[in-house]
């Protein structure tokens, strides 16, 4: 492996946030020498130049002889409709396609692609500072190198698992996918919460922001179990004790959050094509 990385060239169509968000930790990862990236608009303001990775408005403007080990879709699902079809002309062995369009099945992206090897990610918004979790799940066609190739990518954004059923799609787009913005609204109910109480504004917002960041990071590195951890802080006849009287009430917070991810759950199939 030399100093830009393995011998390999991927192309990214689609540079949003998230695009970005991977183009950086392939990048700062190495895990190709070069990356072509096709965004209407450009490279991004804040995306300092490098020479790795090269800028096309649209796929016509590729270099004709291009033959890439991998092509990442991470464009909007109202258009990657028009967008797959340009890239067609790449579906043989050795290729991979690996999308993380949101609601986009194999099927569907097969259908324009025709018979190749296609990977379908559901991946979150903190892989944007690294520290995303994405699920992939892949078609006959992927050769276990493949699935590594995946793995790599992914792994520059964080965590990543994998899925044999792609109906299983669905439930981690509900707490995975869409996950990040429930723990976000948990931030505001319980800065908002500390309020009522008398707590300065900024400082409730302090204490809640802190407090779930880092009760994640103790989960996320303990052995211990969730359940464990709650135990722990928690006093026979305390205050910890009486605030989960009420969120473990049986309309309280685990009956809401099972709600949630069904209602979630349900509504990634009514999205699926």
């Amino acid at each position: 492996m030399g100093a830009g990385g393995p011998a390999r060239t991927f192309v990214l169509v689609g540079c949003g946030k998230m695009g970005t968000a991977m183009l950086r930790g392939w990048v700062a990862a190495k895990v190709a020498s070069r990356f072509l990236v096709v965004e209407p608009v450009g490279a991004p303001s804040d995306f300092d130049p490098v020479a790795e990775v090269g800028w096309y408005p649209v796929a016509e403007a590729l270099p004709s002889e291009l033959s890439p080990d991998a092509v990442v879709f991470a464009v909007k699902p109202q258009v990657v409709d028009s967008v797959l079809p340009s890239y067609r002309r790449w579906a043989r062995p050795g290729i991979l396609f690996l999308s993380i369009v949101a609601g986009k099945t194999v099927a569907g992206l097969a259908h324009h692609l025709g018979a190749a090897a296609i990977v379908r990610t559901m991946p979150n918004t903190p892989a944007a500072i690294g520290r995303g979790i994405t699920v992939a799940y892949a078609n006959s066609l992927v050769t276990l190198e493949q699935r590594q190739l995946c793995d790599a990518l992914l792994g520059a954004m964080g965590e990543s698992a994998w899925v044999e059923d792609e109906a299983l799609l669905n439930a981690v787009t509900a707490v995975s996918g869409s996950g990040p913005a429930y723990v976000f609204l948990l931030i505001e109910a319980l800065a908002a919460a500390g309020e009522v109480e008398g707590l300065p504004r900024k400082l409730a917002l302090q204490l809640a922001r802190s407090t779930v960041a880092g009760s994640g990071e103790l989960a996320r590195l303990s052995e211990e179990s969730p359940s464990q951890l709650r135990e722990n802080v928690t006093s026979p006849g305390g205050t910890t004790r009486a605030a989960l009287d009420v969120l473990m009430a049986r309309d309280g917070l685990v009956s809401l959050i099972k709600r949630a991810v069904a209602a979630a759950t349900a509504r990634s199939r009514e999205l699926a094509s």
